[in-house]
């Protein structure tokens, strides 16, 4: 019994870290407006840590096509071959390890035993208090960051930076990981052009 409390508390834990966090960062100084054009800087998608478990074509595809999809609605256009581009873009995939403490209490201390839980406890006097016990517990949990960085490309220089954060489904099927994917590329760059 207790250990399904525990575990029902860890679970609440990560439900309540599974919204995704998104943040944005970007030099003011630059006219976004002369950006008309973008190419992928190769490699186009980088892995932290470079683990042949992370890497799957299969994600590299759906991040670059969820990319191109939203630098296309942001009006900047891929740059056709053999010319220069005003934006290089490059997509990082970074997964961490987070660790989190969890106390989980199980009885209490409440009317029936005042705060020092036993008999003849002040004006409770005559009830018995269930004794209380913590049981602390460190959890282990991934967490994954897309981040898209757009680089000017005469100068080299990043300009402008999103990152959303989550942490990782154990599981995904192929549906749910496209649908992560298309949904973290769409907040990160839903403030492309800075305003």
């Amino acid at each position: 019994m207790l250990r399904r409390i525990a575990l029902m508390g860890l679970a609440l834990l990560l439900s309540a870290c599974e919204t995704m966090q998104v943040s944005h960062d970007y030099n003011p100084a630059v006219d976004f407006a002369r950006f008309q054009s973008w190419a992928w800087k190769d490699p186009a998608v980088q892995y932290q840590p470079n683990n042949p478990m992370l890497r799957s074509d299969l994600t590299e595809q759906r991040i670059i096509q969820a990319v191109g999809s939203q630098l296309d609605q942001r009006g900047l256009r891929p740059v056709a071959a053999g010319s220069k581009p005003d934006l290089l873009v490059q997509a990082w995939l970074i997964v961490a390890n987070r660790q989190e403490q969890v106390v989980t209490n199980y009885g209490y201390g409440g009317p029936w035993g005042g705060p020092w839980g036993g008999y003849g406890a002040g004006p409770w006097e005559g009830y018995w208090g269930a004794p209380m016990y913590n049981e602390t517990r460190n959890v282990v949990y991934q967490v994954g960051t897309l981040q898209i960085d757009l680089i000017d490309a005469k100068t080299g220089k990043l300009v402008w930076r999103g990152s959303a954060e989550k942490v990782v489904d154990s599981n995904p099927t192929p549906t749910e990981r496209s649908a992560a994917i298309n949904e973290a590329v769409t907040k990160i760059l839903s403030t492309y052009p800075p305003k």
